[in-house]
């Protein structure tokens, strides 16, 4: 057995996140060509959809059978569906840091972060009232997902402000009096480079302004410390390092001292004082109800709550701890069994710049990764040169880690790429 493959064996005897792996549903290699590497099928893809927990099936047919088929109008009661939102935000929220009552969830990651934006913007211009210098700035991450982009454009023409993308690096110095609201990620989708959201958040605040994080990519994955940081508003989705499924609905989080200020661009019936009062007026509700619309999408959401359950008895830290243990092992066996040269790492290496995957350039990417997942080994693609690794502690092992750097290195001995 190679030097690697026997370290990858003690490590995952001495892991102690392996028993929660039995509470995932993996495929492990059932109909799956190894391409004579042998072992499991590897997946490194959590960072865009998490793998199935086994306790979702069951509930969801519980919901759909018993909830919807029998109680019908009485689960808005008797199953607690009227509640979900809060109460599934309330368990999200020990996972980025924040105490109970300030995260709603419910609507897609792109509406949560056009509300947020919007009421970003509204907060700087309420607090600063008629003093200075209208607020008429939307700075944005210029290196983000391009969802986001989007939607800060759209929210910058509809408050008539100006929107500036400017690298996370250079926000600092981009700051002025004029700065409304800041957009930012917390993890690059593309390189996993992990940005520096105390600093950062506290160079806004420095400025007057308002900040938003985008946690999609280290929600579940590292600590975020929203409340310890005085982060303002911060939303992500659920469906990749929170494993709630395909289309599993966002989150909105409000920080407690802004609820009573926070102005929604989106405000429903479900977000009223009196939802069922059908006043023409709107009164928006207290606290992180705030954040709701219309009606939440029970199934998904309520799938999402059972997902939930394979956090119990983990925290945050040890899932930190093993993450930056399989990128950094990643590594290291990528540097043995792969020449030099053949690959590019796009990740930082120093643990505090670092999310929890790893990007590699390479020539011919999407060929590569193609033949990867042929040979059980699923990643993901970026356009137009990089393969993509995610490492979701939960579920992936050390012996995961290793395969996939060795099969990494057969494929491209073969390709030539």
């Amino acid at each position: 057995m190679s030097e690697p493959r026997l370290r990858a064996k003690e490590r995952d005897a001495a892991d102690v996140l392996a028993a929660k792996r039995a509470e995932f549903v993996l495929d492990e290699g059932d109909g799956v060509s190894d391409g004579g590497s042998g072992g499991e099928a590897v997946y490194l893809d959590g960072n865009s959809l998490g793998a199935l927990p086994v306790a979702v099936p069951g509930r969801v047919e519980d919901v759909v059978r018993r909830q919807w088929g029998a109680l019908r109008i009485r689960s808005w009661t008797e199953s607690g569906w009227w509640t979900a939102p809060e109460r599934i935000g309330d368990r999200i929220a020990p996972l980025v840091g924040a105490a109970a009552g300030q995260i709603v969830v419910g609507d897609s990651t792109s509406v949560n972060v056009f509300k947020a934006v919007v009421g970003a913007v509204r907060l700087a211009r309420s607090a600063d009232g008629a003093a200075g210098p209208a607020r008429d700035e939307i700075v944005v991450d210029a290196t983000t997902f391009p969802t986001d982009g989007y939607i800060a454009e759209s929210a910058a023409r509809m408050t008539g402000c100006t929107l500036r993308p400017v690298p996370p690096s250079d926000i600092p110095d981009a700051l002025g009096d004029r700065t409304a609201a800041v957009l930012l990620n917390h993890v690059d989708y593309r390189t996993g480079r992990l940005h520096d959201l105390p600093a950062l958040t506290a160079a806004v605040h420095a400025a007057g302004a308002y900040v938003v994080w985008d946690l999609c990519h280290s929600a579940g994955a590292l600590p975020v410390g929203l409340d310890e940081h005085g982060v303002d508003l911060a939303v992500g989705c659920t469906y990749k390092y929170l494993n709630g499924g395909p289309g599993a609905p966002a989150y909105l989080y409000v920080r407690a001292e802004l609820q009573d200020r926070f102005d929604s661009p989106l405000p429903g019936w479900n977000s009223h004082a009196e939802p069922f009062g059908m006043r023409p007026e709107y009164a928006p509700a207290p606290g992180a109800l705030r954040g709701r619309v219309g009606t939440p999408d029970i199934l998904s959401m309520l799938a999402l709550e059972a997902a939930l359950d394979v956090w119990d008895g983990v925290t945050v830290e040890a899932v930190r701890a093993k993450s930056l243990a399989l990128t950094d092992f990643f590594l290291e066996c990528v540097e043995a069994y792969v020449p030099e040269g053949r690959v590019e790492c796009l990740t930082p290496r120093p643990h505090g710049e670092r999310g929890s995957q790893i990007a590699l350039r390479c020539p011919d990417a999407g060929d590569v990764m193609k033949r990867l997942i042929e040979r059980g080994v699923v990643g993901d693609f970026r356009h137009p040169d990089v393969l993509r690794f995610g490492f979701t502690p939960l579920y992936v092992g050390f012996a995961d880690t290793e395969r996939a750097a060795r099969v990494l290195a057969e494929v491209l001995a073969e390709t030539g790429a």
